[in-house]
């Protein structure tokens, strides 16, 4: 099949024609799948049922420390799951903050306890005349929507290959005190699925930002989120090259089980500098006598270590890897070489970011649902919901069956085909 952009306009219209009947002929199927949010399915939320066992009536309950964890205190969670979440993050237990179940409430709190207490002695955010956020893009939507939600203006920064282009970071936060933080998913990025390089870390560590209070806010959602056990990507521990390079305050690292145990009841932290993990735990002591204590020690005896856990997300990728692969296979077989999409082929993570013809992309996901498939909101991976050139939808494999899945991947290749030629009418 020659590139659309190659057909004449009889040719167009002879393919509209053709697709059109394909279409009608799958939205009579009345099908419903959804293929929209980064959720664990059923087999991989099984995986961790032997964690409902790991504690009855008559078990122990006393942590490390010698603390009954059915009773208050240890604000900053037991030791054994500072240790455990603290490999998980690769720096020193000394480094880390146990939190609640979320590592999305803790970036939430972080921003708030700026709005209205600065940092480290700085003016608080919400008495500044202008607070701004840069966004490297397309990012993960429930980040801009935390800016979004306290006022805070959002910059769009393009993401490369190797991560977000740091010459527009590099001189954007060096000019403008008003810009005190940056959004990241350094590891199979959502949704992209891109990893940030070696050299992109360190001009990380080495910003030399006008605002003494600005922070890179480093969310590690996908730290040990592997597709393959032979091919995995790797990169550089931040916050031990922001020591090195004399910053050791500027990053704040997010980490949590939610999708290797249960989402919505794992165990979530901060890893940061030990003068930050002071300003946060100040900050908690007024929330909280001490999260929960009992969920950190079941996910502690169940996973028992960072090595028990790898082997846990291992079963995780057998049931991934097929459904990632499903999905690239059939956008390679389908729209390969028609010059009206481009798509990541991550190695990690949640997601497939896949590019349409400009202009496409809302057009795209509306098609999909009337056949019955439900995607992400285009727009949602871009600040304030607007992509400006209206072509980038993320794809979540996840959560369908595999069979499902293949029936997904085909009305969305046939949603693309559908509204490409639309679109080429047009010009």
């Amino acid at each position: 099949m020659k590139a659309y952009q190659e057909l004449s306009r009889e040719e167009l219209l002879a393919l509209k024609q053709e697709l059109e009947k394909e279409f009608e002929e799958v939205k009579g199927k009345g099908l419903q799948l959804d293929m929209s949010r980064g959720k664990p399915a059923k087999a991989q939320l099984d995986l961790s049922n032997g964690m409902m066992d790991v504690l009855n009536s008559s078990s122990d309950m006393v942590c490390e420390a010698g603390v009954d964890c059915r009773n208050y205190g240890v604000l900053d969670g037991i030791p054994e799951a500072r240790k455990l979440l603290a490999d998980m993050s690769e720096v020193p237990e000394k480094n880390i903050l146990i939190y609640g179940n979320s590592s999305l409430s803790i970036m939430f709190d972080t921003v708030a306890r700026s709005m209205t207490q600065g940092v480290m002695g700085s003016t608080p955010w919400s008495k500044l005349d202008k607070v701004k956020f840069l966004c490297p893009v397309p990012g993960y939507d429930r980040h801009f929507a935390v800016t979004e939600y306290f006022g805070i203006e959002m910059i769009n920064v393009p993401m490369l290959p190797t991560g977000p282009d740091m010459d527009i970071v590099e001189k954007l936060v060096a000019e403008d005190e008003a810009i005190k933080g940056i959004w990241c998913v350094p590891k199979y990025q959502n949704p992209t699925g891109i990893s940030f390089s070696d050299e992109t870390v360190r001009r990380f560590a080495h910003l030399k930002p006008a605002a003494k209070d600005f922070r890179i806010f480093w969310d590690n959602a996908y730290s040990i989120h592997h597709l393959y056990d032979d091919d995995q990507d790797v990169i550089l521990e931040l916050l031990t090259e922001c020591e090195k390079a004399g910053n050791p305050d500027m990053v704040y690292k997010f980490i949590s089980t939610s999708k290797v145990s249960f989402p919505g009841s794992g165990i979530a932290a901060l890893a940061a500098s030990e003068a930050n993990l002071a300003e946060a735990k100040k900050y908690m002591f007024y929330q909280t006598i001490g999260h929960d204590k009992l969920n950190q020690l079941r996910h502690v005896r169940f996973f028992k270590d960072i090595n028990g856990m790898r082997e846990h997300m291992k079963k995780h990728a057998q049931i991934l890897r097929p459904k990632f692969e499903t999905v690239i296979s059939v956008l390679e077989n389908e729209l390969g070489g028609l010059g009206i999409g481009s798509w990541s082929k991550p190695k990690g993570g949640y997601f497939i970011s896949f590019d349409a013809m400009e202009g496409c992309a809302k057009a795209i996901v509306a098609k999909a649902k009337e056949a019955g498939l439900i995607m992400t909101g285009a727009g949602a991976t871009f600040p304030y919901g607007k992509d400006p050139k209206d072509s980038n939808i993320r794809i979540a494999p996840s959560f369908p069956t595999p069979e499902e899945l293949a029936v997904a991947a085909q009305i969305f290749v046939l949603s693309v085909k559908l509204i490409s030629v639309e679109k080429l009418l047009e010009k």
